[in-house]
């Protein structure tokens, strides 16, 4: 026979077992009834408890008590076909007003989109089951149960090729810079129509938030500015730019003492080039640095597949992209960002007063002026 512990005696060390529960929970579940009238905030404290319910109460947690510190930067990861679906006017455009988020990095698509809001073009809510063949033959776009008139892609195409053949836009830009600008035109337009509030290129123009896009060629935008460039236009993208100035903000973020978090709805591109900036200061550049301190990510995407949209925190602190002393600070929850973002919003918004905002756009030029002049002390102080 082979040996074996002896069955586990349940009424002895009983007050050690509590111990052991007690070092390893948190609160007893037994949650109030929910009523109506109930806030959302309220409701996620209170009735979130467990599962992704329970991860998203801890996210909303960690971004409104910790992430949104006065000295903390927050980097926002926008992937998926979020403005179409209303969420730039919803959700982003309050969160950047409140000075909430403090740089974006965000799929050029969701930019093409939300252009569509401050253009003062219409999207509809329809139905996910729908007749394709017959959408197309009436010129009608549709993305899953959104849909619109194809005019809108030809208006916002000839929106962004008009404004980009003018004097201002002959010039080499990084991906911030061309989307302060455009924002700018987007802002002046919204308040020619009275319509503030709907664009968030907009918005972050107003609050200084700069908005980079990690894979610019891959959007209508880009391709429009691929015409242009056809036609003999002087506008280029310098995507080398917007490594060195995204870096440059989070060097800014945590040089001073303050702390640097990342909020990432989806995954993708995105997700990884905001997440790069620390193996840039740390790898590459070689300065002293750790990672960033928080970590909140929305995703439906699983780590098994090996994908970067899936990788989790604890993946990410083997590259150096998050401190490994803040993993507690770390919250991955799985579900829709079109279910999250709007609750974590509201949380936000309920349990946090507005920020200053930090401006980093504004200060682009001197932020990235000092990481290239500590990079340059660095490289002498190895000889090279």
């Amino acid at each position: 026979m082979h040996p074996h512990k002896p069955h586990m005696d349940r009424h002895a060390g009983t007050s050690e077992n509590k111990e052991f529960l007690k070092s390893i929970s948190r609160e007893r579940i037994d949650p109030p009834a929910v009523r109506g009238g109930l806030s959302a905030a309220d409701l996620l404290d209170t009735a979130f408890l467990s599962y992704n319910g329970g991860r998203l109460r801890e996210g909303c947690q960690l971004y409104a008590r910790r992430m949104l510190a006065d000295d903390a930067t927050v980097g926002l990861a926008l992937s998926g076909a979020l403005t179409p679906a209303g969420l730039g006017i919803s959700c982003l455009v309050p969160l950047v007003e409140a000075g909430f988020i403090d740089w974006i990095v965000s799929t050029g698509a969701n930019l093409y989109h939300d252009t569509h809001y401050a253009l003062g073009m219409d999207l509809y809510q329809a139905g996910p089951s729908l007749p394709d063949l017959e959408l197309r033959e009436n010129q009608v776009i549709r993305i899953y149960d959104i849909v619109f008139d194809y005019e809108n892609l030809l208006g916002t195409d000839k929106f962004y090729r008009t404004l980009c053949r003018g004097p201002a836009f002959q010039q080499t830009f990084g991906t911030a810079e061309f989307h302060n600008l455009v924002g700018k035109y987007l802002a002046e337009r919204e308040t020619q129509t009275g319509v503030s509030g709907k664009s968030l290129l907009a918005a972050a123009y107003r609050c200084g938030v700069p908005v980079f896009t990690s894979s610019p060629g891959d959007s209508s935008i880009g391709m429009n500015l691929a015409a242009l460039q056809l036609e003999g236009c002087q506008l280029r993208i310098d995507p080398l730019r917007d490594v060195n100035q995204s870096a440059a903000v989070v060097w800014a973020a945590k040089d001073n003492g303050g702390s640097s978090g990342v909020f990432i709805l989806g995954g993708g591109s995105p997700k990884n080039f905001m997440l790069q900036t620390e193996p840039q200061i740390q790898e590459v550049l070689g300065l002293t640095e750790a990672g960033h301190d928080y970590f909140l990510q929305f995703t439906d995407a699983r780590p098994d597949t090996g994908g970067l949209s899936g990788a989790t925190p604890s993946e990410a602190m083997t590259w150096g992209k998050v401190d490994p002393e803040k993993l507690p600070g770390t919250v991955t929850c799985y579900i829709d960002s079109t279910v999250a973002l709007p609750l974590l919003s509201a949380y936000a918004l309920t349990r946090r007063e507005p920020r200053k905002h930090k401006r980093y756009m504004d200060r682009l030029p001197d932020l990235t002026r000092k990481l290239e002049e500590r990079y340059a002390e660095v490289r002498k102080e190895r000889g090279e």
